[in-house]
């Protein structure tokens, strides 16, 4: 059927075959889909009442001629793909136009195939053959439903024919089987009809559709010509005699001056800009110029004035030539304005939004360098100093990362308004861009007085500040630098101040830095070092060391921790405190703490089966969603068992993430690994930490194991706290940094799990390890 309708339809901007849905799938057939779609939206409702009150009606006659529990089956099938389908199509984004509707458009079909399937079957569930009767009376249902699917979805052609032809053929055989072929011959022509109308329905939709969209087009074009011509005629032309005085003043210029045609007529020009300034004698300077360039009979061009209409300002653009006669006589000028007064106040806009900050109000980085700028100048011109203070917010990016950027913002405002609060005269306060805020100060007394308004700068933006309901607590790092002395020009100023505030945030923020010379050297130490860090996995110049772990109890060796040790031609030994906070703020952590991952796990391969390795993981490793595949990847590669592999992290790993590396954790205790928390207690310790995270081991740290063992009772109380919360919580504890015999008596007589430390070893290279495990050494095994 569908193959003699395609060729009997030809279509003049629309084809049959892409109406159908059989043309080739690299035809170009636009948004025809998605015209397609549009009428559906919205005729849910109807459909599923549409098939629940038929299948009720069918029911309700076949109950009378056949067994009640088949009627019911069917009519609980029907009832329930009605709510399944119409449930599946209120939840397709038919009225976005941003879907291209080629997958909802083939659920359409396959939906109108089911549903042909469901009232395709009440021709023969009556039994073979089906009563005439019966079949009359379903097929008039089912017409009628097939002329409400015509109307509702004309513009999806396919779709009706998957639901009419199917249930027509149903029909028709159900006929024959009754007996009556002329009957399955209507029926066949019926079918046939209403497939052939759902083709034109849809072809002339999409035509109309298409016009419409067309028609829309040339519209806006025209509506977009009418008002460029509105704004281009708001032009209007002037003319003076030889004394300045306006003549033949048209309609549109009297407009715009709020008078009439007459009352003008004469009326010097600059009186009729000015307004109430003629009578003072008080001319905006640009009006001053322009008078000026009159009397002199120079030509002017876009010169844009300060104008008074009914008493209100106005801004308008003048240009004027002047007028000669044969014999060069000076008549006067002739000239067109423009009133743009919208173009001015968007330009003045424009001008603060690149001197301002949008979202604190404060002046940017180019105000705050202009300004820093007069400072210098005024400074060296009468001896005397100025300053700039950096100000880098702490633990900011946690609010970020834990609330969201706009929850930032607020908090940023408010710090800004508390800045701005602290000013007084010879102050200006500005935002750099991000967290970071600075402070010009003109005519400083001392350094004493700029260092002092820093604590006092910290010691307001500490305090706490509630954002949609959020208590929030945020720091201040300030760096600071004096003027002329540690810089005469504005960039080397500003670049000492940040070294001063790098200093700051070195010591661990929330302090104050003042610039002193061998900033400079440590900033080139510092530069040199990122750069032979960059190169240096590639060199090869990194090692890992194995430092011995062993069990409390009777010192057997249990495992090993990984420690990187770098050596640089360059810079020789580099400890690693000195070049691990320097790879993790150049984004050089991930692939060196991949090596160190990689390393560890093909060495382990080789020690005894019962020992484990420990590697110390950086936060800046777990924000990267891909560390879990690296892991497994290592483990993969090295064959080494996940129960062997322990993963070290810190609190910090908390206090720098929104949520993300606790989840990733998760993922690598459930490969089994094992996990460490180090340091526990030297920073922003809290239980929560472990109660989100099911740590395997706490590490103690050093400090308190030499407490401890000097009788201290803050750290002998603390290791048997952390002791009793590890047990409870069946995890093992790891006391670091145990070097004499009297340390290790004290961890074991306070129930420490494990030992690491000098007196049991130090750390090694991978072939010392290995020395340890040869059979004829067993002395050495012991010893370990």
């Amino acid at each position: 059927m569908k193959s003699l309708l395609t060729d009997q339809i030809v279509a003049d901007d629309v084809s049959v075959r892409a109406l159908l849905g059989l043309g080739p799938r690299d035809e170009d057939i636009g948004d025809l889909r998605q015209l397609q779609l549009a009428p559906l939206r919205g005729k849910g409702k109807l459909r599923l009442w549409m098939g629940v009150g038929m299948a009720l009606v069918a029911a309700f006659n076949m109950v009378l001629h056949m067994p009640w529990p088949i009627v019911s089956g069917w009519l609980t099938c029907t009832l329930i793909f009605s709510l399944w389908s119409y449930r599946i199509f209120e939840q397709l984004p038919l009225d976005d136009p941003r879907v291209a509707g080629l997958a909802e458009y083939r659920l359409c079909n396959r939906h109108a195939l089911y549903s042909a399937v469901v009232w395709g079957s009440p021709f023969w569930i009556g039994g073979y053959p089906p009563a005439l009767e019966h079949v009359l009376t379903i097929w008039s249902i089912v017409l009628l439903m097939m002329l409400t699917l015509a109307i509702a979805a004309h513009s999806l052609p396919r779709a009706c024919i998957l639901f009419i032809a199917p249930v027509t053929l149903s029909a028709m055989g159900a006929m024959l089987a009754a007996g009556s072929p002329p009957l399955a011959a209507v029926a066949a022509v019926a079918g046939f009809l209403l497939s052939a109308f759902c083709i034109r329905f849809a072809r002339s939709h999409v035509r109309f559709r298409r016009a419409e969209e067309t028609l829309h087009e040339k519209t806006e074009t025209v509506s977009l010509l009418l008002r460029e011509f509105e704004e281009t005629s708001a032009d209007w032309l002037w003319q003076t005699d030889n004394n300045r005085r306006l003549i033949h003043v048209s309609p549109r210029l009297a407009y715009a001056l709020g008078g009439t045609t007459e009352a003008l007529e004469g009326v010097p020009l600059l009186q009729a800009l000015s307004g109430d300034a003629w009578e003072t004698g008080q001319f905006p300077k640009s009006l001053h110029d322009m008078a000026e360039r009159m009397k002199r009979r120079e030509s002017f061009s876009n010169l844009i004035v300060p104008v008074t209409i009914g008493g209100k300002p106005r801004w308008w653009e003048l240009s004027a030539s002047p007028r000669l006669d044969e014999t060069s006589k000076f008549l006067g000028f002739r000239g067109v304005g423009s009133d743009v007064t919208e173009q001015h106040a968007t330009a003045e806009q424009i001008a603060r939004m690149a001197r301002f900050d949008n979202l604190t109000g404060l002046p940017n980085r180019l105000s705050l360098h202009e300004d820093l700028s007069r400072a210098l100048t005024q400074a060296i011109a009468a001896k005397s100093r100025c300053a700039m203070l950096m100000i880098d917010l702490d633990r900011f990016k946690a609010v970020n990362d834990t609330l969201g950027h706009p929850t930032g913002d607020k908090l940023l405002a408010q710090v800004a308004a508390r800045l701005k609060g602290m000013m007084e005269r010879g102050m200006t306060c500005g935002r750099l861009g991000g967290d970071e805020f600075a402070v010009v100060l003109h005519n400083v007394p001392s350094a004493t007085e700029a260092e002092d308004l820093a604590k006092r700068i910290i010691t307001a933006i500490s305090r706490p500040y509630v954002v949609d309901n959020h208590q929030l607590f945020v720091g201040a790092s300030v760096g600071f630098a004096i003027g002329p002395q540690d810089g005469s020009t504005v960039e080397t100023l500003t670049r000492n101040a940040d070294l001063a505030l790098y200093k700051s945030k070195d010591k661990g923020g929330n302090v104050v830095a003042g610039y002193v010379a061998s900033l400079h050297a440590q900033a080139e130490e510092r530069r040199v070092m990122e750069q032979e860090l960059r190169g240096a996995l590639d060199r090869g110049e990194f090692e890992l060391y194995y430092q011995p772990v062993v069990t409390a109890a009777d010192g057997t060796l249990n495992g090993f921790e990984g420690l990187i040790r770098w050596h640089n031609q360059k810079l020789g030994n580099v400890s690693p405190g000195r070049f691990i906070p320097l790879a993790e703020d150049s984004r050089l952590i991930s692939p060196i703490g991949e090596w160190v991952l990689r390393t560890a796990c093909h060495e382990a391969m080789k020690w005894p089966s019962n020992l484990k390795v420990a590697v110390n993981v950086s936060a800046e490793q777990l924000t990267d969603p891909a560390f879990a595949s690296v892991v497994v990847s290592a483990l993969a590669q090295s064959g080494l068992p996940p129960q062997r592999l322990e993963i070290e992290v810190t609190e910090s790993v908390f206090l720098r993430d929104g949520g993300g590396a606790a989840q990733l954790l998760d993922q690598l205790i459930g490969l089994g690994i094992r996990l460490s928390l180090d340091d526990f207690g030297t920073g922003y310790s809290s239980l929560g930490y472990l109660r989100k995270t099911q740590f395997s081991t706490i590490k103690v740290d050093r400090s308190f194991v030499v407490g401890a063992a000097k009788g201290s009772i803050e750290s002998i109380a603390i290791i048997r706290a952390v002791v009793a919360l590890a047990d409870s919580l069946g995890m093992s504890t790891t006391a670091e940094g145990a070097e004499t015999e009297v340390e290790v008596d004290t961890l074991r007589a306070l129930g420490c799990s494990n030992i690491q430390g000098y007196y049991y070893g130090r750390p090694m290279p991978a072939s010392d390890v290995l020395m340890l495990f040869r059979p004829s050494q067993p002395d050495a095994i012991a010893a370990a």
